[in-house]
């Protein structure tokens, strides 16, 4: 009788551990933070094995198989899109993803494992946008900063190419309303006409001193 209290005992136990342990959380992270998935243990044991999964195909993120000091990190599934961004504590089993992006969004699963039972924890993880701008690869960034020159580049030609077209134009004018100047001035001294002077030699009356005596001859 003692034995079977026992059993129905421990299976109620077990129970109530699988339903709490097995419950879903909701973590939500702004994309490039970081974000830890705890698991509400102080400290492992030594022959605690851990496995954390990711995503409905339950796809292998990290791995220890109690074995603190030999950690197995899979960065490398869904093309890489983990790589060098997981991290997995050696003392309480947590996962902690840096640099987060919008692709890590979705369902993680751990399953801790003792020589006497076996927990299960699920989150979800939800990363939202920032006003940040997400990292890209390097060769993306070249490429941008590139356009970004060539374009000021072209702004600064068709700047400067503007401004000769109207210094231009108004060089163009000015000559040309100078070259009229002239040419109406020239105009004008051509209309005058210009008379010789001409002198007359004035009749004046002789004076006394100048008139000459004949003598008359009678007959």
């Amino acid at each position: 009788m003692f034995k079977e209290k026992t059993f129905v005992f421990w299976l109620c136990f077990c129970c109530l551990v699988g339903v709490f342990g097995d419950e879903l959380k909701s973590v939500s992270v702004m994309e490039g933070e970081s974000v830890t998935l705890q698991i509400n243990v102080t400290e492992l044991q030594a022959d605690d094995e851990i496995m954390w999964t990711f995503g409905a195909n339950r796809n292998l993120l990290a791995k220890t198989n109690g074995d603190f000091s030999k950690i197995s990190i899979h960065d490398d599934v869904l093309n890489g899109t983990f790589r060098d961004r997981l991290n997995l504590d050696n003392k309480t089993g947590s996962l902690t993803i840096t640099n987060t992006r919008s692709t890590d969004s979705g369902l993680y699963e751990v399953t801790i494992s003792t020589s006497r039972s076996e927990t299960e924890h699920r989150f979800t993880v939800t990363v939202t946008g920032s006003s940040t701008r997400p990292p890209s690869d390097s060769s993306d960034s070249s490429d941008s900063s590139d356009f970004h020159y060539l374009t000021v580049w072209i702004s600064v030609a068709a700047a400067v190419g503007f401004l000769l077209l109207v210094a231009s134009v108004g060089i163009f004018c000015m000559c040309r309303k100078q070259k009229k100047t002239e040419q109406q001035a020239e105009t004008r001294e051509e209309d005058i006409t210009y008379a010789n002077p001409t002198f007359y030699k004035r009749n004046t009356p002789k004076s006394e001193d100048e008139v000459i005596y004949a003598s008359v001859v009678r007959r």
